[in-house]
């Protein structure tokens, strides 16, 4: 038997139960793993609570992890029995000791990279690489504005646009944060409880805007993060911590200098084979040479979700956190 975090009802963290299973087999095109490791993210907080509604109830959360090719379903190819790969991408289930995920929805980790630092990277960092290199077409002296920049995506993105060459103001709740966002190359940060961040904006771009925002916050910052862009700008909004943003007249996109505005996830951006093995190889490439560093500034035993997820929630976490199976 095996264990797993399985909700029953969707609510408040205590909704988390740790229980037993049996060990799941491949079906044809599956994989089972034996996981190592599991990545928390606040989109799993979304479908927790029902934001985002699982396919059924109850259900496995999670997903994204590392584990060992345990056992192959009939007709997968590519992969062998003890391959070490990772994942960040559908179904549910990743909450578990042991789980099966179709074969063509992992990629095998490069030596230089260990099991931790994969669940930890997999989902943030491919989500960093979407954002940064295929949702906007950024160049070296663009100028970008980054919500919660001291949270796991925050600071991945706060490296890799430094290595882009891309200017980066960050929104961060403390001193502490912002010290810990320019530490990892975050160009300016505006601490939200203390100071308007548009005022600050303004500020810092001499009164242009910025070519981006990238804001995950979404009802809370939504109306303040349009006033941010310059003309034709690009609003990115993948995901509402605090929040669905209301409903609104879309000619308040042209009145704010016709800007646009897309709602991205990571998954259509790595729906295909092809897809997901671009984005991870280009994640992996910045993590083998360096110029992104893991921070796994957390990590609980699987039993201990529950505290993770309030943990995550109260905003007592930064980078990234792992439960360990």
């Amino acid at each position: 038997m095996d264990h797993v975090i399985r909700i029953h009802q969707t609510g408040d963290a205590d909704v988390l139960q740790y229980e037993t299973q049996e060990i799941p087999q491949p079906k044809p095109g599956e994989v089972l793993l034996r996981q190592t490791a599991v990545g928390l993210n606040f989109i799993d907080v979304y479908f927790r609570t029902g934001v985002y509604p699982a396919p059924q109830l109850p259900f496995i959360p999670g997903l994204e992890g590392a584990g060992i090719v345990e056992s192959l379903g009939d007709g997968v190819t590519g992969l062998s029995l003890g391959d070490r790969v990772g994942y960040a991408a559908q179904p549910l289930g990743a909450y578990a000791q042991a789980r099966v995920i179709p074969a063509e929805r992992v990629v095998r980790l490069p030596n230089e990279i260990d099991d931790r630092v994969a669940a930890a990277m997999m989902l943030k960092g491919m989500t960093a690489q979407y954002l940064l290199r295929s949702t906007v077409q950024l160049k070296s002296g663009d100028t970008i504005l980054f919500h919660a920049a001291a949270g796991g995506v925050g600071l991945i993105v706060c490296q890799w646009a430094k290595h882009l060459g891309v200017n980066i103001i960050g929104t961060v709740g403390s001193e502490e944060k912002a010290q810990l966002a320019k530490a990892h190359g975050c160009t300016h940060t505006v601490r939200y409880n203390d100071e308007d961040f548009v005022e600050r904006v303004n500020d810092i771009t001499d009164g242009k805007g910025v070519d981006a925002v990238y804001d995950s916050v979404g009802k809370d910052t939504f109306d303040k993060s349009m006033d941010c862009l310059k003309k034709r700008g690009t609003l990115v909004l993948f995901g509402q911590s605090s929040g669905k943003v209301p409903s609104f007249d879309p000619a308040a996109l042209s009145a704010k200098g016709s800007i646009y505005l897309t709602r991205p996830t990571l998954f259509h951006y790595t729906d295909t084979r092809k897809d997901l093995v671009s984005c991870s190889s280009e994640l992996f490439d910045v993590l083998i040479n360096g110029a992104v560093k893991p921070d796994i500034n957390q990590e609980y035993p699987l039993a201990n979700a529950r505290q993770a997820h309030e943990d995550l929630e109260g905003r007592r976490t930064t980078g990234a956190t792992i439960l360990i199976p």
